[in-house]
């Protein structure tokens, strides 16, 4: 049975409009229609460039009558967290006190090599402040819905991005990420989220939270997906580099790190037994090595100090002469990070060091880890439990600099999102999508389209 546009992966859906299957108006009407129809209760975007995108379709498919090809995105819909800059337009990353600021005179790098490729933008999308927060709530628009129920936040702090790939409002998405912010939302709307390995893809033109933090990377409905888009970013190209050839597609004889029991002891009864059943389903197939969890406890703290001292730095202007123009919630954070001292930071750099070098004794032994992406599903909007510990699993490998990836497993009938995070040593980012490409193929994991109709009104449990 052929998919609906809006639940093709991104690499078919490019393939169908290169094969005159369908046009790149159609597919960008498609988005548009469904923008137009769910996102009133969704508010996964912070503004939509309805004009501009239906133009660069037509000239998209044009081009293709013609026999031209722009490259592998070709004409395929997608959207970016409103931190990245765009040509012509301010770059607000989700705050007024930016509404009438200069435009930006360049696209971000990240976002002019996937319209090199021929991707069509369809719009920004809705974000925590300056990228401060995990649950797209700090915002001064609405709060972005969770498309599973409307009475769970979507994650953040890429919320928007999340919610726009897992109901079907764009074809894939741009988030960033410095403790979680593509893994977490990822994890709560049961797409893939991948942040790569740090620095593998510029972050220039990118409104940093912190900048020895900060990634920028892929959210997408298929592991291939997320491949083709980060290519792209990288490098400006999807063609496979030397490295891949030695990566294998399957899980036969890889070394799996996996947390001892009392490293899951916070967690959620579905997540836990969601992770439980995943590990039990791929012992036959692999080594499965219990890691030591020092690393990540370490890692924590540490990231949480770095976080605010960049963060507060950035903004020390603002914070002085315009405060009230924050988000409430973000301006006690930041007045609050301006004041530790430099010995804090110091201090927590000096960490860093020890867990970089933790994790590479980690992966000395093993190929991967896995590791739940949250410790809870989709948080309830006004249970505020649980919000302090979203960031458990992920912080670690943002502080490490380490290439992770949320994988959405298979939703038990009636359950939320539970993401699975696979991770890997510096620079194996190919290796780390080849292992999310096979759990893929055996099944264990799979983006579902969340019935909007039904989750509007929903009240969930789990």
């Amino acid at each position: 049975m052929t998919l609906p546009i809006h639940e093709r992966p991104t690499t078919a859906l490019a393939e169908a409009i290169r094969s005159g299957e369908i046009t790149s108006v159609g597919a960008c009407e498609t988005y548009l229609e469904r923008i137009g129809t769910f996102d009133g209760d969704l508010n996964a975007y912070a503004s939509v460039f309805a004009e501009s995108a239906r133009s660069a379709a037509q000239r998209a498919d044009r081009a293709l009558a013609r026999g031209e090809t722009f490259g592998s995105l070709h004409g395929v819909p997608i959207a970016v967290k409103d931190l990245v800059a765009i040509a012509g337009r301010p770059t607000l990353a989700g705050s007024r006190m930016r509404t009438n600021d200069p435009p930006a005179l360049h696209d971000a790098t990240a976002l002019a090599r996937l319209r090199a490729a021929g991707a069509i933008l369809l719009g920004t999308l809705s974000m925590d402040e300056f990228a401060a927060g995990l649950v797209t709530e700090y915002t001064h628009q609405r709060p972005t819905c969770n498309p599973w129920a409307r009475d769970r936040v979507a994650g953040g702090s890429s919320g928007g991005s999340a919610v726009a790939v897992a109901a079907g409002l764009a074809s894939a998405t741009v988030g960033s990420d410095t403790n979680g912010s593509i893994r977490v939302p990822a994890s709560f709307c049961g797409i893939v989220g991948f942040k790569p390995t740090y620095g593998r893809i510029p972050m220039t033109g990118i409104t940093p939270l912190s900048w020895s933090l900060d990634h920028v990377g892929p959210m997408t409905r298929t592991v291939g997906d997320a491949q083709l888009l980060y290519d792209v970013m990288r490098d400006g190209s999807a063609a496979p580099d030397a490295r891949r050839r030695d990566v294998r597609d399957d899980l036969a004889g890889i070394r799996v790190g996996v947390l001892p029991s009392s490293a899951l002891e916070l967690c959620s009864p579905p997540v836990r037994a969601a992770y439980d059943e995943a590990i039990e389903a791929i012992a036959p197939l692999v080594r499965l090595l219990e890691i030591d969890e020092t690393v990540l406890e370490w890692s924590r703290p540490a990231s949480g100090v770095v976080t605010a001292a960049e963060a507060a730095t950035y903004h020390f202007k603002d914070l002085q002469t315009r405060p009230h123009q924050f988000h409430a919630g973000i301006r006690s954070d930041l007045r609050a990070a301006a004041l530790l001292p430099a010995t804090a930071y110091i201090q927590a750099q000096r960490v860093r060091g020890e867990v970089r070098d933790g994790f590479a004794r980690i992966f000395q032994d093993v190929d991967v880890v896995f590791v739940p992406t949250t410790p809870d599903t989709a948080l309830k909007r006004d249970d505020p439990d649980g919000r302090s510990r979203l960031g458990h699993f992920t912080q670690p490998f943002s502080f490490a600099g380490i290439p992770a990836i949320s994988l959405p497993l298979l939703l038990r009938t009636g359950g939320l999102p539970v993401g699975l995070t696979v991770a890997g040593p510096a620079f194996g980012d190919d290796t780390v999508l080849a292992v999310g490409r096979a759990l893929e193929a055996i099944g264990l994991v799979k983006t579902l389209i969340p019935d909007l109709a039904v989750s509007r009104s929903a009240t969930t449990t789990g």
